[in-house]
């Protein structure tokens, strides 16, 4: 159920509503609309008749059930689109697309350092590089866990990016989150349940990846999870799903961007470089992605793609990447968005 509050109803009404929502055994999840909030009651959906007795005290316009199994994450919740802040100078989901790139690993200072310089120059609001990689083999470039992190911070500082970087188990997410500006999760990890409440539970911004064989609901119910346990920021990442088709690493699913945006408030964005595997599809299904209306990127760029530790067939090198954005930004142009 939702407490839609009246406008310009008093912090102690809403203080007011939220203790008894507790009081009646609910767990109260405030969203702040532009005009109004809103207040989520989630918990037991068998006794959700005992919230309408919330109509009646001071400040409650109405007290409205949710139809969709995701609540928190279900536009019946907050109409308006929502806005996400990544740091003081970046956020997701407003005019601005954001574009988040780097290499798929960070393997060395230089590397790092060369792709951050590079991706800034280019424009891009944000850098991207993996420090703990979940990878199919064993025997993979695994990352080098927090001196991957401390290499990101240092690109950081140099570069002024906040950086998004992978958290792949409920152990390191206190770790990862003392560094990074933004938590990613994994497609393998997206209905890792322990993860995904663990994350919930601090103040970063989460960029949820669709698992390769989710369906939307799927999807957003994992994104339940996390903003289940009191953690609103969150960023729906389409990276591909998996198909029939051999001819990309995986199909991209451009649709799910509109089904998305008609279903939920919460910013998507589009991973090109994951879901097609090849690095000649990256600028097209780039450009798509933001006719589709996506709200942001996450490209893979690499100095040295071909020794790259990890995914260099699909990573751009500086210069292409340079290109790809200089025509993007006739794309959003044309979309009435900004880069």
């Amino acid at each position: 159920m939702i407490v839609v509050m009246k406008s310009g109803a008093a912090r102690k009404e809403r203080e007011a509503v939220t203790k008894r929502i507790r009081e009646l055994g609910y767990t109260p999840h405030i969203i702040h609309g532009t005009t109004r909030d809103v207040i989520g009651a989630v918990g037991d959906e068998r006794a959700k008749s005992v919230l309408q007795t919330l109509e009646s005290m001071p400040g409650v316009e109405s007290v409205v059930p949710i139809l969709q199994p995701y609540k928190l994450a279900s536009k019946e919740v907050k109409k308006e689109s929502s806005v996400v802040p990544v740091s003081d100078t970046v956020a997701i989901g407003g005019k601005e697309i954001v574009v988040m790139a780097g290499p798929c690993s960070v393997e060395n200072e230089a590397q790092i350092i060369e792709s951050a310089l590079a991706v800034k120059a280019a424009g891009a609001q944000m850098l991207r590089g993996g420090a703990f990689k979940p990878r199919t083999s064993p025997y993979s470039f695994q990352g080098l866990e927090e001196e991957g992190l401390k290499l990101l911070a240092k690109a950081r500082d140099l570069t002024g990016l906040p950086f998004v970087t992978e958290v792949i188990d409920p152990e390191s997410v206190d770790l990862v989150a003392s560094y990074a500006d933004m938590l990613q999760i994994g497609a393998r990890n997206s209905q890792n349940f322990a993860l995904l409440r663990k994350v919930g539970q601090i103040k970063k911004p989460i960029l949820l990846k669709r698992g390769m064989s989710m369906t939307i609901q799927e999807f957003l119910m994992s994104a339940e999870y996390i903003m289940s346990e009191g953690n609103q920021s969150v960023i729906l990442c389409e990276r591909g799903i998996r198909t029939f088709e051999t001819a990309t690493r995986n199909t991209l699913d451009l649709a799910a961007v509109p089904v998305l945006k008609a279903k939920t408030h919460l910013p998507v964005v589009i991973d090109p470089s994951h879901a097609t595997g090849n690095y000649h599809y990256i600028a097209p299904m780039s450009y798509a992605a933001v006719a589709a209306g996506a709200d942001g990127l996450i490209i893979e760029v690499h100095p040295d793609p071909e020794h790259a530790s990890s995914d260099g067939p699909q990573s751009l090198k500086p210069k292409k990447f340079a290109a790809l954005m200089e025509k993007l930004r006739l794309f959003a142009e044309a979309a009435d968005r900004t880069l």
